[in-house]
This record gives C-alpha cells, structure tokens and sequence, in this order.
C-alpha cells in the first residue's frame, strides 16, 4: 500500500528493565482514531465518528469501538498521546447522538504502570457516554499478569479480564487473548476461558447478534510477530451457529477484515503511533514508527464505513483528524 510505502522504516521504543517489558515497549498500533458501530435490524454496521448516520435510525444501538491507547508512551513516534487520546474523545463528543457505550479492544496503558491506568480511567471520565468497557493488551499484563490492571478495570468485580453483557438486542463478549503473550509465539484463551465461553453462550439465542472484542486478532496475520491468537479457531467453532457475529480487535495497528461465513473479524487503528505492515522490507519485528514532521496528523482520523445496496463489501471513508 502506497501509504505504507511512503513510512520511514525507523523504530522508536521505550527500554524498559526487562526482556519482556524491553519487547513490549517496541510493540504498539499506528495512530488513528474512533471507530462507531451501530446495531440494526440486528446487523452491526460502522460508521465515522463524526458521521451524522450514527443516529439516523433512533432505534438503533450505537457505540463506539477505540483502540490501543498506549497512555505512557511519550518518544518520538507519538510524543503526545494524551491529545490524540482527547481529540478523539472531541469527535466522539460531537456525534449528534452520544453513544451507548465505549469498547476499548486493549493495550490502555504502554507500560502497565498504575499511573497510567489511573489517567487513563480520568480521561474516559470526558467521554460523553454511559460506560467504557475495556479489555487488556499485551502492554496492559506486563509484569503481574492483568492484576494490575484490574485494579482499575475490574467489569463486573470478578477478578477476571473477561466477561459479557447484553445491550440493545445484542449480546457483547469480551475475551483476554493476551496472557503469555510473546514475540513469535501465538497467545491463546486458554482452556479455562474457552470453557466459560461455551457456558456463557449456551443461554443466547442464535438469532441474536454477537459482538465480540480481543486485543490481538482472532485469525492468524503474521505469526512471526505474534499476530494471532494459537485456539482461535476453538473460539470461532463456539460462534459459527449464531446467525450474526462481529468480531473486533485490536493490537496490530492497522486496519485489516475477514470474513468466515457469518462471522466478520476487524482489527482496528490506533491512538497511538504506526505500526509496520508485515513483511516490510528492512523491518525484522514492529515496533513504532517515526513518520516525517506534519504527517501523524494525516494518520490520526475516523473511518466511515457504509453498507451499499447492491455491493458486496462495505464503501470506507477516512477522514484524518488533520484535514
């Protein structure tokens, strides 16, 4: 992809104490911004935020997915991630109707630091919207595993970084996928999780839509670099009877779909700062990128996506935060 092409190819990472926390603080998703889905008819649909289809249908639930905030962050590649954090935040507020709820698909934090979660919890207070329903990133359960994180985004005080919730005819998974995460290595659910799974959707209608969010995606993209998650496809087996289900991730930085059937998967741009794309020549594993002076700008920005009759795929817009 040309835009892709046009990066500098220079990696920009904090050094941490550490081999892992060393690892993680070269791994983190390229800037953008919020994502708006609404539900229906029963059919998740996104669209820009920013965009005034958000409330065409009243009857509609709308929310808003955002993604790898990486709050601690503060090199080169992005060194204020706090204002692309807020500028978001200023195009979730302008939507002519607020959303539902916010869903963070993981990494709020760059370094698991407990002030980083705490601003990172003040700052979602901005948010003109009910609730903000998170999942860990790998940057989230560096050093203790996900405690330190539940400490601030405990969902429904169970100790646990997974759970569900129904709202607006919808039934809303959340999944941690990121446990023993390691370059080259595929994370995985795990047993215990892939079990709760089963239980949890044992007493959902099939014809209820299922919407569910990880942080790494839920299909293999590039396993060298630990894009995918090892019992995906024990996961997906779970959700193939249901007759809508949406999947949205985070954790590569870039914008990527697939569609097995009924289940469509979507990775999701970041607040934060660009990513390589896979493959890259000269690029051995991802880590931030430093893009030329008045170019993040262009990076950051909300897409709209559109169901066209007729068409197949959905028609995408994006429009950059500096425009």
């Amino acid at each position: 992809m040309k835009q892709e092409e046009s990066r500098q190819q220079t990696t920009d990472g904090d050094a941490p104490d550490g081999g892992r926390r060393k690892t993680l603080s070269c791994l983190a998703e390229w800037s953008g911004a919020a994502i708006v889905w609404t539900i229906s008819g029963g059919i998740p649909h996104a669209l820009g935020a920013g965009n005034a289809a958000a409330a065409a249908d009243g009857k509609a639930l709308t929310f808003v997915q955002i993604s790898d905030t990486h709050l601690g962050f503060h090199k080169e590649a992005n060194p204020d991630v706090v204002g692309s954090l807020r500028q978001a935040i200023a195009d979730i507020n302008a939507l002519p109707q607020a959303p539902a709820f916010v869903l963070h698909t993981g990494d709020v934090s760059h370094l698991s630091k407990p002030e980083e979660f705490a601003l990172a919890r003040d700052i979602f207070k901005e948010i003109r919207t009910d609730r903000v329903h998170a999942i860990p990133g790998e940057h989230d359960a560096i050093d203790d595993g996900v405690s330190g994180y539940l400490k601030f985004f405990d969902h429904d005080g169970k100790n646990r970084a997974w759970y569900s919730f129904d709202q607006g005819g919808a039934h809303f998974i959340a999944l941690n996928n990121v446990l023993n995460f390691n370059m080259g290595r595929l994370a995985a659910l795990g047993e215990e999780q892939l079990a709760w799974l089963k239980s949890d959707l044992a007493g959902v209608s099939r014809s209820t839509p299922i919407v569910v969010m990880a942080h790494i995606p839920m299909w293999t993209v590039y396993e060298p670099w630990g894009w995918g998650t090892a019992d995906a496809a024990q996961a997906l087996a779970l959700l193939r009877p249901f007759g809508s289900v949406t999947v949205l991730n985070g954790h590569i930085h870039q914008v990527l779909q697939k569609v097995e059937g009924n289940i469509a998967l979507h990775t999701a741009r970041s607040l934060a700062y660009p990513l390589p794309t896979p493959g890259q020549a000269g690029v051995g594993e991802p880590g931030p990128l430093k893009v030329p002076a008045g170019e993040l700008g262009k990076l950051l920005g909300t897409r709209q996506l559109t169901v066209v009759p007729g068409a197949q795929r959905l028609a995408m817009i994006d429009r950059p935060l500096v425009r």
